[in-house]
């Protein structure tokens, strides 16, 4: 079959939102339109490449296969529309910690003037980016970087994002104002995932000495979190300035003394590449500065680790 460029962007959008609203949002249509995009494809392909039910879509064993050929071959539609322009072609930019909504980072960073265009997909986590920035995939890469850190690589600080607590409407703590994380102590840590493998929640486990953990499977926010509900006991953590989805039953809370910050860092090739890269750079480095994304008091702020570049401040009235 002859591949309809427009059902297969749609059908990569939705595949990396997990969510048809945002994957539509994403292309200025509305969802109806996304959706029998998709419906086509599947049709001309023979093949389902979600799943749907009442929490949300997930891929199929057939768009799983098909996901990564789909990206490859838009990119390489992109790559022969700039040839004819002349034009270099759009930083190819990945990104992970899903969970925690790194899009909004960076679609305020591509709303300012300067910043270079994107081309962004999808890592599954730190080991999977670095390993497609060194095989030369991709250019650069967001998320939260921790070490160990492969050789070759180069990676800046770019954002501090405060963290609250989400808690049931029936967790013993839900009714408080702000908690310290030491609070927490007797409650269940709500992973998306293995605890081993999500370093900043391992880090935050063992610091404040949860020793109650439970895990799910990372199906998006509407999904993980109305997993809160099976024990009243259960705690997630998410940032703070992040929307969270409208789960009934569930309330977020502030973390104070200390207020966690979960690191979001740029992460590139050291050698370059890309002749739109330091543009990028520049463009994290500005809106750092202009949203005071940096500002850090270790008097009030935890992090799993010491980071350079972060400024020290006086800890913000009401943190």
């Amino acid at each position: 079959m002859d591949l309809d460029l427009a059902q297969v962007r749609a059908f990569v959008l939705a595949a990396q939102e997990l969510h048809f609203g945002r994957a539509a949002e994403t292309l200025s249509i509305s969802q109806q339109a996304l959706s029998k995009r998709i419906a086509r494809l599947e049709s001309g392909l023979g093949a389902e490449m979600f799943h749907r039910g009442a929490h949300g879509v997930r891929l199929t064993v057939a768009g799983h296969r098909f996901l990564e050929p789909a990206r490859q071959t838009l990119a390489a539609a992109d790559q022969a529309v700039a040839a004819v322009r002349d034009e270099p072609r759009p930083l190819r930019v990945d990104v992970w910690g899903h969970l925690y909504a790194p899009m909004r980072t960076l679609a305020q960073v591509a709303a300012r003037t300067g910043a270079p265009p994107m081309e962004l997909g999808h890592g599954r986590d730190l080991p999977s980016a670095a390993a497609a920035l060194l095989h030369g995939d991709i250019d650069a890469a967001f998320g939260r970087v921790h070490p160990p850190v492969p050789a070759g690589l180069t990676h800046r600080l770019v954002r501090l994002e405060p963290v609250d607590v989400i808690l049931g409407t029936d967790h013993p703590l839900a009714g408080e104002a702000a908690l310290r994380p030491g609070q927490l102590r007797d409650s269940v840590l709500w992973t998306p995932g293995t605890l081993g493998r999500l370093d900043f929640l391992h880090r935050f486990a063992e610091r404040f000495g949860v020793g109650d953990r439970a895990e799910g499977p990372n199906l998006g926010p509407d999904h993980f979190l109305a997993g809160l509900s099976a024990d009243a006991r259960r705690f997630a953590l998410m940032p703070a300035d992040g929307p969270l989805p409208r789960t009934p039953g569930i309330r977020s809370v502030p973390l104070v003394d200390p207020t966690p910050l979960y690191a979001w860092s740029l992460l590139w090739r050291g050698n370059g590449g890309h002749s739109r890269l330091d543009a990028l750079v520049g463009a994290f480095a500005a809106e750092a500065g202009r949203s005071r994304w940096l500002e850090y008091d270790p008097a009030c702020d935890w992090l799993p680790e010491p980071h350079c570049h972060v400024r020290a401040d006086r800890c913000p009235a009401g943190r």
